[in-house]
């Protein structure tokens, strides 16, 4: 499935679904957890499995495992012979006391490297990975148009951004897109920057689609969280889901999940699928059993009424 940009899109396509690559060799951009998550090995067993699965859209950083997760893409892709669509993204540090930012000067250097990493000529969709107060939005978008100009990247957007500062990279430039974290449980885009992107045809690009696994039912009301997950080693963004009304919602949402004959994680990546607003949602399953929700998700669409009823849970 795939879903085309609008304006400023340069003519990209978007899968409906990407694969996360954050935990190839790390937890994200944590620079205390780079060369730990996935091995390699595990890397190209997950890459294996959602190319089987039909998922050929790749979403990755310069910073994720302080590089070691595009390594392994662009190693993945010499050794199969085949190229996915490729996000990466730049803002974090490389290593601890490295620089961070979206200097132009910096955004020049961190690509020509990225492309190295990953082994490719060109980027599908480079991101700003975070806001840089400390740079002019003028100068960043600059120097995504210049290595757009430059075939180095398709297209360029940003990610993490709010509604105000995705307003600013607007009249600056036409990014193409924007990342952000959007689920069951965090919603807040939709107040302001999901209206923002529908008028100014941006597509949304969904990060955090199982709220960092607490709508896959892994975390249980009284009991500890499991050894290995988020809420082990980077609970910091979830921290607001430890509370009683949460876990009563994600209990009614698994009633409807066994009702329906699906997982939860395959209820809520179904409700985000059925949005039209969201352009892709962007997975990163541990291991490959880890995908079923997504085929569940496309197989059983959420109908009108279920949207309804979930609406009503969330109220």
């Amino acid at each position: 499935m795939s879903a085309r940009l609008g304006a400023g899109g340069r003519g990209l396509q978007l899968q409906r679904v990407a694969l996360g690559c954050g935990n190839f060799g790390g937890v994200g951009s944590a620079p205390e957890f780079f060369g730990l998550g996935l091995t390699q090995d595990q890397a190209f067993e997950l890459m294996d499995a959602a190319w089987e699965a039909g998922i050929t859209h790749f979403d990755t950083a310069d910073a994720y495992g302080g590089g070691r997760s595009e390594r392994a893409i662009g190693r993945w892709i010499s050794s199969r012979g085949v190229t996915p669509a490729l996000t990466t993204k730049t803002f974090n540090p490389m290593h601890p006391g490295a620089d961070h930012g979206l200097r132009p000067e910096r955004i020049a250097r961190q690509l020509l490297a990225s492309l190295d990493r990953l082994g490719v000529d060109h980027i599908d969709l480079y991101l700003a990975h975070d806001f840089d107060a400390d740079v002019p939005v003028a100068e960043t978008i600059g120097a995504f148009e210049d290595a757009v100009a430059r075939g180095a990247v398709q297209a360029y957007g940003v990610s993490n951004f709010s509604a105000g500062q995705l307003s600013a990279a607007l009249t600056a430039g036409c990014p193409a897109a924007v990342q952000n974290g959007y689920s069951l449980l965090q919603r807040g885009d939709e107040r302001e920057v999901l209206p923002l992107c529908a008028q100014h045809s941006v597509a949304y690009l969904a990060f955090s689609p199982l709220a960092g696994g607490w709508l896959t039912g892994k975390y249980r009301r009284g009991e500890p969280f499991p050894d290995g997950s988020r809420m082990t080693q980077r609970p910091e963004p979830y921290r607001d889901f430890i509370a009683d009304r949460t876990f009563a919602v994600l209990g009614a949402l698994e009633s409807m999940a066994a009702r329906r004959g699906t997982s939860m994680a395959g209820l809520a990546l179904g409700w985000l699928l059925g949005d039209e607003r969201v352009t892709q949602i962007v997975v990163g399953p541990g291991r490959p059993a880890q995908l079923g929700p997504v085929s569940e998700a496309i197989q059983r669409p959420v109908t009108d009424s279920e949207r309804a009823e979930i609406e009503g849970i969330l109220a």
